[in-house]
């Protein structure tokens, strides 16, 4: 496989630029719209994590010892995986300010390109990749039913309406997305504020009650857990987890942000509300014991607020739904610049901010998964035995790559870096071990999206390169095509722009032009367009630009994999390179190939025929690259791998 780059590759990124030199107005701006955004899918935990931990399908006995225990290891979880993982270690390791696993990725595949070992650690980033969309798909799903489920409480009667209105809400949310939610986005933050407050202050009250529950945060209480009843204290895992999803939530939107926002946002406030209401439950259990469990996160409220707080809840369900959907819509694009998934087409819903994009295929194909999800497991406790194993394993990936980041990128001193990786190991390995026992139960739903997603993600990335060599393979070099072409054919007036994936040898279009044109234009330029592993590249070098000799050019245009890809506009900002380039005086020339299934070395004959598959459905490179649809010319041409 390649390293984490790619040619000729995909379309915009976020721009959400670098927020380290903001005064305490910004900053306090910056964290509240964190809130909103950023803390959506963690902040929906409380509805269903604590109830699912005793009622599950390892059910708890309700008694001190389990109640504080878990909240114990609740506390304790947050502290080290979001806290100390994510929080203070993980965000340091940015790349030019953008994180997540691909951007990290990006960033460490470049220290160990002549290692055995890099395409093991690129394996791992995109099998990361691979179980988010997992996770995407099923996030929707039991944040939303879980939300809904408090009709339930308010009124047995309601409770039949669960299911219609919980497809009715996911429907009209991804019907939305093709306007953008920038407008709806402002409303975020001030929501989940409200919503955090809330929560916090039932738990408070809860907790005001039956006091004793602040003990809970003392770490004894989760050793003695695992000391009075070792197996279901390991089985419990699989549901404590479920406080924890959505941390890597604020290392892949630390770009929209920065990471001393979300710190302050999650240390101050965030955690807090979370903790107090998680206390608030068990408290709650003390008091009421099983009459507590059909859901302990609604009952924390009066009777006459139980309707407005699952009003609330929904609308921050919605919110947390809204990220996950938009991040899959970030990370597809990142996978697109990267080389690792066809083009697709990419709608921007913004004049202003270049992050603000829509994905047609993505967004439809999350829908129709995440109903399905939804008729199929129908309630939210069913659902979260599907939840964790996608999280989980996503952050053990994240510690591996970490550990490549301390040792490669930071030159920490081993001494150091390995009892701190020793611990996030611990940890994450007894989560994922955990949920693994939840296969059976619905645990096989991310795990068998992600491995259908790797297999598509690897295919293209090795197809393409396997293409993209055969192609290299039989291209005449340039020296000599100039020196006999140029004596030999017509000359035409007007600039001709052969797009290339290899910045060596001659393109096919341009030969196959030739051949059945008989002609070359005053102007021919190659232009290869590069994705380096680094989100942006500085505009004032983007352009490489070679003079060959007799009207030839070779141009090469470098882009980050979250910049926004326009060649028409790059063309227009080159200087004293000869005539200006006018649009109506240039001529594109694409090259489309046909594959032929081989039996040469290199794919199984099924994975051929998937990426020719692949091949045949992507974006038209004309509409990916910006070029006026009037001034391209396709040439094809067959090729075998």
């Amino acid at each position: 496989m390649p390293a984490a780059r790619a040619e000729l590759g995909g379309d915009v990124g976020d721009h959400g630029g670098h927020h380290g030199g903001h005064g305490s107005e910004g900053l306090v701006k910056l964290a509240v719209g964190a809130i909103g955004i950023v803390f959506g899918d963690i902040g929906t935990s409380p509805l269903y994590a604590f109830r699912e931990t005793f009622a599950g399908h390892h059910k708890l006995a309700l008694d001190p010892a389990h109640i504080m225990g878990v909240i114990s290891l609740m506390f304790w979880s947050m502290m080290i995986v979001v806290t100390l993982k994510y929080v203070m270690i993980i965000m340091r390791a940015d790349n030019k300010g953008e994180g997540g696993s691909l951007a990290l990725l990006a960033l460490v595949s470049g220290k160990t390109k002549t290692r055995r070992w890099s395409t093991g650690i690129i394996l791992l980033g995109v099998f990361a990749t691979a179980l988010f969309y997992g996770d995407s798909m099923i996030t929707p799903a039991v944040s939303v039913l879980s939300a809904v489920e408090g009709l339930g409480v308010v009124s047995p009667t309601l409770g039949m309406l669960v299911l219609p209105i919980s497809v009715a809400i996911l429907v009209g949310l991804f019907s939305i997305q093709s306007v953008g939610t920038g407008r709806v986005g402002l409303f975020f933050g001030p929501i989940m504020l409200v919503y955090f407050t809330t929560i916090g202050a039932l738990g408070v009250i809860s907790v005001v009650e039956t006091p004793a529950v602040l003990w809970a945060l003392s770490p004894h209480y989760a050793v003695e857990f695992f000391l009075l009843d070792p197996v279901r204290a390991f089985l419990a895992l699989g549901s404590v987890v479920l406080a924890v999803t959505g941390a890597e939530a604020l290392y892949a939107d630390m770009g929209h942000f920065g990471r001393r926002p979300i710190g302050v946002s999650w240390l101050f406030f965030v955690l807090p509300a979370l903790m107090l209401n998680y206390m608030g439950q068990g408290a709650l259990l003390f008091r009421q014991g099983t009459a507590a469990l059909q859901s302990p996160f609604y009952m924390l409220a009066p009777e006459n607020l139980q309707l407005p707080l699952v009003i609330l809840a929904t609308m921050a369900a919605i919110i947390a739904s809204q990220a996950v959907i938009s991040g899959a819509f970030s990370v597809t694009q990142q996978a697109i610049q990267l080389g690792f998934m066809p083009r697709l087409r990419i709608e921007h819903t913004s004049a202003q901010t270049a992050g603000q994009i829509y994905i047609p295929l993505v967004n439809w194909a999350l829908m129709c998964f995440v109903i399905l999800l939804v008729l199929f497991f129908r309630t939210s406790s069913n659902l979260t035995s599907a939840y964790g194993i996608a999280v989980t394993g996503a952050m053990t990936i994240d510690t591996c790559l970490l550990g490549v980041a301390l040792i490669r990128l930071w030159h920490w001193p081993r001494i150091a870096a390995f009892p701190m990786l020793a611990l996030f190991f611990l940890v994450d390995g007894a989560y994922l071990s955990a949920n693994l026992t939840k296969i059976p139960d619905g645990g096989w739903f991310p795990l068998m999206i992600g491995f259908i997603i790797f297999t598509l993600l690897t295919t293209w990335s090795k197809g393409r390169k396997l293409m993209i060599d055969r192609l290299t393979e039989s291209a005449m070099p340039i020296k000599v095509f100039i020196s006999s072409a140029a004596n030999s054919a017509s000359r035409v007036a007007g600039t001709a722009v052969f797009m290339t994936s290899s910045a060596e040898g001659v393109p096919h279009a341009l030969l196959h032009n030739l051949k059945h044109n008989k002609v070359l234009h005053e102007r021919v330029v190659l232009l290869t367009v590069k994705i380096t592993d680094q989100p942006y590249w500085p505009d004032d070098d983007r352009a490489k630009w070679d003079t060959l000799g007799e009207g030839f050019y070779r141009l090469v245009l470098r882009y980050g994999f979250m910049d926004e890809i326009d060649v028409p506009a790059a063309l227009k900002t080159m200087e004293n390179r000869g005539a200006a380039f006018k649009m109506m005086d240039t001529s594109f020339f694409l090259s489309r190939q046909t594959l032929l299934a081989s039996d040469r070395p290199g794919m199984m004959i099924w994975r051929e025929k998937l990426f020719a598959w692949m091949l045949r459905n992507a974006e038209s490179a004309m509409e990916f690259f910006r070029l006026p649809t009037n001034r391209v010319v396709e040439l094809g041409s067959q090729v075998e791998i």
